[in-house]
């Protein structure tokens, strides 16, 4: 992957039009078919995998005429590119010259990514022969197959292109295809940009305008992030968080509208374009990497921001979401407008430029505002909460944990940069603090547990899950301290407690819904998969409220996930308890790879150091996990006011700066 293009096959290689098979670019299915032949068949592929996250390569032998013995004496190798090209190597160990036949099938439909994660793909396009190539036209949009050397034979009926090459003893012949897509000029391809929505998931109300797929420069933007290393004395960390950077940079892709700011798309399949909280999440966790997506990210969010005077102004838009069978579906917009000016405080913390800052402040200002008119237009009954998704409610725990953050961060950068209403916004922290307490906490023998949410009615609703750890999520203020959190410190003991328990944990992460909940399904995209994201911020979150034990085994059973999925971890997997002899189980409509996971996962390897900037006071504060959970670890390549930065934690939890930027003092 390395959107806007990506590419999916079997560990074979070949593209068999099955499924998800294929070459994709800007959303269409340019490339559904491409099977190759050679010599007396099929290549018998023995080993196929990743080289990178745009990049694969598949080794195949063959057989021909003539062989004596098992041996083959043909091997082939093909390296395959997420921007269209795919390299056949055909190698000969003979010792007489070959001539080996190849016969390469190829096929389209030019179906939308979503139709075809969907199940319902298009039919089967005639092709034309084309230069030295095949071309498939549909209205709108043209896939063009292009091969180097010139084929000796095509037949556009069958889609079939053919060689005769001829190897000499010991050597080698290679032909490169190249496929791309041409677009007639503004024809709408798609109902939504390429994979806003997962199958099950809510939909706004009203009518689906038709927008055109988001289409994007050809060529790969530099990576917004520090090139960081980890090597820990558990060296699975330090694949993941190579394999999660790796990841990132494919699903990274430039802003349609400015193509100088990128940010990073949600996942493959289902949402290849834009998603405002999932590209805000990630921009947060990898903050210890740099500013530079983050800001990409706010500047893209910022241009799409409701700049229309009423209820909505100052609001960022976004989808519907499922959450589940006991709550109506929350609104991912309103989840992005609380993180913005968030995101925006901690990145000024971390090194972000005054002036990018103050470009950005009026944004931020614009979500603060929608934030107080919200609790304000809220139902009477509310008590001033903020409601999710409409003005009457529900009002769930963790939106009120992501406006108590908005509302500190925001206050604080407002200070920061001379604006006004920063005690206005503390006092209203504090007040939801004092009711919060009271209004979702709900007592029992075994020391209580938040409410999930409260009803229209004002009726707490118990069930317990992974999002929970919101709650422990604060945000970092000045001087390397941590923001206040919605639970004082005996309800902070009692959820860390709750979150490791075996009702949520599940020994690979928590449950999105308690294993003793009605409704529980391992399955559940809200109602029971361990979601890696949840599991982060649990980490984070456990890490600075003191509770290493916890945080440390949550740690460890991501990692032993992660090492289940080749380091590549999905959006989610199944919520089972883990067993001596087991595994974790994928979710089938999980986007591997995921924006959240691989941010998560570095988010997770970087929470164990411990790290609190404060950049515009000229200090960092380093307080690792004391347990060291993961052993001794060394990160190089970490950025703090945009200068690299490097850290070594030992196997007693103790920490030391070895690179930083001049003048950044070591706070206490």
């Amino acid at each position: 992957m390395a959107l806007p293009g990506l590419a999916v096959s079997s560990p074979s290689g070949q593209l068999t039009g099955q499924g998800l098979d294929g070459y994709y670019r800007d959303g269409i299915r340019i490339l559904s078919r491409c099977e190759v032949r050679a010599g007396s068949g099929e290549p018998l592929v023995v080993q196929g995998r990743l080289l990178a996250a745009h990049r694969a390569r598949f080794v195949g032998t063959i057989r021909t005429t003539g062989e004596r013995g098992p041996d083959p004496e043909v091997r082939m190798e093909r390296l395959r590119s997420a921007d269209g090209t795919e390299q056949l190597t055909f190698r000969s160990s003979a010792t007489r010259p070959l001539r080996l036949p190849v016969e390469i099938r190829l096929g389209t439909d030019l179906a939308e990514l979503g139709a075809v994660a969907a199940g319902l793909p298009g039919p089967g396009l005639r092709a034309a022969v084309h230069g030295s190539g095949l071309r498939w036209s549909a209205p709108g949009a043209h896939a063009v197959v292009s091969a180097t050397p010139a084929p000796q034979d095509a037949m556009a009926s069958a889609g079939l292109l053919r060689w005769k090459l001829d190897l000499p003893p010991g050597g080698h012949c290679t032909i490169e295809l190249r496929v791309r897509l041409e677009l007639d000029a503004d024809v709408p391809l798609g109902d939504l940009p390429a994979g806003q929505r997962r199958p099950g998931d809510a939909q706004a109300p009203g009518p689906r305008p038709r927008t055109p797929v988001p289409r994007t420069r050809g060529d790969r933007p530099p990576r917004p992030w520090s090139p960081a290393r980890l090597e820990c004395d558990d060296h699975r960390a330090d694949a993941l968080l190579a394999g999660s950077l790796d990841d990132l940079y494919g699903l990274l892709i430039r802003d349609p509208a400015q193509p100088v700011d990128t940010y990073v798309a949600a996942g493959f399949p289902w949402r290849c374009g834009l998603a405002p909280a999932e590209a805000l999440w990630t921009a947060r966790m990898l903050l210890p990497l740099g500013t530079r997506l983050a800001a990409g990210t706010l500047r893209a969010l910022a241009r799409t921001q409701q700049a229309t005077p009423g209820s909505d102004f100052g609001r960022i838009p976004g989808a519907l979401r499922d959450a589940g069978p006991h709550a109506p579906p929350s609104c991912t917009g309103i989840e992005a407008t609380l993180l913005f000016p968030a995101v925006l405080a901690e990145a000024r913390r971390w090194g972000l430029p005054d002036q990018e800052t103050e470009r950005l402040l009026p944004a931020a200002e614009r979500c603060l505002r929608w934030l107080r008119n919200a609790f304000e237009q809220a139902d009477a009954g509310s008590g001033g909460y903020v409601p999710d998704p409409a003005p009457d409610g529900p009002y769930r725990s963790e939106t009120q944990a992501h406006a108590h953050r908005a509302a500190l961060l925001g206050a604080d950068l407002l200070d920061a940069c001379g604006a006004s209403d920063a005690a206005a916004l503390r006092e209203w922290a504090a007040d939801l603090r004092a009711r919060f307490r009271t209004d979702f906490w709900i007592a029992d023998r075994a020391g209580g547990r938040p409410a999930a949410l409260l009803a229209r009615d004002g009726r707490p609703l118990p069930h317990l899950g992974a999002s929970a750890a919101h709650l422990l999520d604060t945000g970092l203020l000045g001087g390397g301290t941590l923001a206040p959190g919605l639970l004082d410190a005996a309800q902070t003991d009692q959820l860390a407690r709750l979150l490791r328990g075996p009702a949520l944990d599940t020994g690979w992460g928590l449950r999105g819904l308690g294993a003793k909940e009605s409704g529980y399904n391992p399955f559940g995209h809200r109602s029971g998969a361990v979601r890696v994201h949840e599991t982060a911020i649990a980490v984070a979150g456990l890490a600075a409220a003191g509770h290493e034990k916890a945080a440390g085994a949550l740690a460890r059973g991501v990692l032993d996930a992660a090492d289940n999925f080749g380091h590549r971890l999905p959006e989610m997997y199944a919520g089972e308890q883990r067993t001596a002899d087991g595994a974790p189980v994928p979710h089938p409509a999980a986007c591997r790879p995921a924006a959240v996971a691989a941010a998560g996962a570095a988010q997770i390897l970087t929470a164990l150091a411990g790290l609190r900037p404060d950049v515009p006071a000229g200090t960092v504060t380093v307080r690792p996990l004391g347990s060291a959970p993961l052993g001794a670890m060394q990160f190089t390549g970490l950025s703090v006011a945009e200068q690299p930065f490097a850290v070594r934690i030992s196997r007693l939890g103790m920490g030391m700066v070895e690179a930083a930027a001049d003048g950044l003092q070591l706070g206490s």
